[in-house]
């Protein structure tokens, strides 16, 4: 018989299981009521914003960026409601959500919640001044002895010029945009940091971090690491570098100035490799070839392409980037397309983004029809834009034959390794200055930018110059605290290389385009698109590649 003791606690067990049980019904339910008020306000809104943010890139239209601003502004009021936020971490705090669906969904929301929790004017402000900013760059041209010039412009001169003096026009006329808005982009440092603060964060650096699930501490260490593993090679890069253009220039080694990199950053490689990238794709239809790529692999852009917008237009905003509008399927990219390697690299690029939102199970919920990680559709991206220099995709896509593909198949592949490393070592610039400058925004920033410039670029600043040209890059204004990401990309871009050759292909080539390989195109829907946000990023990796994010592969391909 047992004793009363034991029956006492076999009841209270039970009550407590029942309580448990209970508390995970009610909050579960409650969050199931949270979720679809929450689709039904934001899934229609979010489209309407995002709609009238693609018509202002498009026009460049005062009027276009008040409406995108204005939406935007509602937008944000959805996120700064207070009353919802408490309902969030009520529900987070009791730790009762045991469904892993739900619980992903709060992670998600709470995390967006979070960053939205101030006074609802200072957003609004911020979001007034970033229309106010991106205006001033979309509406910017370059002025070269008297001549209004675009980007495309101004990067044809900084590649095919070999007079000094109209190199450094150019390149300081680009630079004109920074006086132009370097105090707003301080402003907005600034007033984001308010935010930030308030939040309990050290600054909106910290913030964006960990928001996004990242580990501060992590990514500093990982760009630590990427720095000693890159810094030898790239400086063995770094003096060919030099030679070259010393020798194409006609000036002496110690006389090349920044504008002599034939970018406006460095943030892409010198084409001083014998193999003239260029030529495979001047006359050809970049469009089509970057339709036809994607079509043999399994995946159909021919939607994406009618609703994008790809061709240069007065006013329209000089870059590219990739949309998704309702993450229903409405997914557009734009991009000023010119018969170039650049261009096919972009393209290539931009629809490895489109192709990861597509191809996202319209069977989750909302919130969760997104990409794991901002840094996981880079990877994509980056993975599909190497491409343009693999000399497999040239024969594969009939722009050379095998017999001219073999005689440039090292070099074009020296090209990619040092498109590689040169833009690691931009990555650090771009990292390392945005943390500094939300560490402390009242610092000379434009001697911390050629700080690091001078330190991971190698590159010497022009004496005298005492310009905001950290300002001129778009995405410090615009784009805050994302730009370590596309380095992120770049090294899971590598790991899904290796996973497909070693695991799909079954090969120890690396240097496979997959033209053709429905596996490759499966690999990718089922693996890494399909799931969405359902998972943390570094879940979504394991599962799809057996590994976390780890950069042994990228310094497999490109350092060692």
């Amino acid at each position: 018989m047992k004793s009363i003791r034991t029956i006492s606690a076999l009841l209270l067990a039970v009550l407590m299981v029942s309580s448990c049980t209970n508390k995970t019904e009610k909050m579960e339910k409650e969050l199931r009521a949270f979720i679809a008020k929450y689709d039904s306000v934001v899934q229609p809104l979010q489209k309407q914003a995002y709609l009238a943010s693609w018509d202002a890139s498009i026009s460049g239209k005062e009027e276009d960026f008040k409406k995108s601003e204005d939406l935007n502004i509602e937008l944000t009021k959805v996120y700064a409601n207070k009353d919802d936020f408490a309902t969030l971490k009520k529900i987070k705090e009791s730790g009762a959500v045991k469904d892993e669906l739900l619980a992903r969904q709060l992670t998600v929301l709470y995390n967006a919640y979070l960053g939205a929790q101030v006074d609802t004017s200072k957003l609004n402000a911020i979001i007034k001044l970033q229309s106010q900013v991106e205006q001033k760059y979309s509406n910017f041209r370059a002025n070269v002895n008297g001549k209004q010039l675009t980007d495309n412009q101004v990067e044809d001169i900084l590649k095919t010029s070999v007079d000094s003096k109209e190199l450094q026009q150019a390149w300081e006329g680009h630079k004109a945009i920074g006086p132009v808005v370097a105090d707003d982009v301080k402003k907005l440092a600034i007033m984001r940091n308010e935010i930030a603060k308030e939040l309990g964060f050290n600054n909106y650096h910290e913030m964006s971090l960990k928001l996004s699930e990242q580990d501060p501490e992590q990514i500093s260490k990982l760009f630590d690491e990427l720095d000693n593993l890159t810094r030898d090679s790239f400086a063995g890069l770094k003096d060919e570098i030099d030679t070259y253009l010393a020798n194409r220039l006609k000036i002496k080694k110690e006389e090349l100035m920044p504008w002599h990199y034939q970018n406006r950053f460095f943030q892409e490689a010198p084409a001083f490799y014998s193999v003239d990238l260029d030529k495979y794709y001047k006359g050809q239809n970049i469009e089509k070839l970057t339709t036809d790529y994607y079509a043999s692999i399994g995946l159909d852009i021919t939607g994406i392409i009618a609703n994008s917008d790809l061709y240069e237009k007065p006013g329209k905003n000089q870059h590219a980037f990739c949309t998704d509008i309702d993450n229903e399927g409405d997914v557009r990219v734009l991009c000023n397309i010119v018969p170039n390697y650049n261009w096919m690299n972009t393209m290539l690029h931009e629809f490895g983004h489109a192709v990861y939102d597509k191809y996202i199970d319209m069977q989750l919920p909302f919130v969760l029809r997104n990409p794991a990680h901002t840094f996981t559709t880079e990877a994509v991206a980056m993975f599909f834009g190497r491409l343009a220099s693999n000399s497999n995709f040239l024969v594969d896509m009939k722009l050379t034959d095998t017999a001219d593909a073999r005689k440039v198949a090292e070099e074009s592949f020296k090209v990619l390794r040092l498109e590689q490393l040169t833009f690691s070592r931009w990555a650090q610039v771009m990292y390392r200055f945005e943390k500094g400058m939300y560490e402390n925004p009242d610092q000379d920033l434009n001697k911390l930018w050629w700080d690091l410039v001078e330190k991971f670029q190698m590159i010497k600043r022009p004496a005298d110059r005492n310009q905001p040209d950290w300002a001129t890059k778009i995405h410090i204004a615009l784009y805050p605290c994302y730009y370590h990401n596309y380095q992120l990309g770049e090294l899971l871009a590598s790991q899904f290389n290796h996973y497909l050759a070693a695991e799909v292909v079954k090969t120890d080539n690396m240097h496979l385009s997959y033209f053709g390989n429905k596996e490759a195109g499966k690999f990718f829907v089922e693996k890494v698109f399909a799931p969405g946000a359902r998972y943390a990023w570094n879940d979504m990796i394991k599962n799809a590649t057996g590994e976390e994010l780890t950069p042994k592969y990228y310094a497999d391909q490109f350092v060692k």
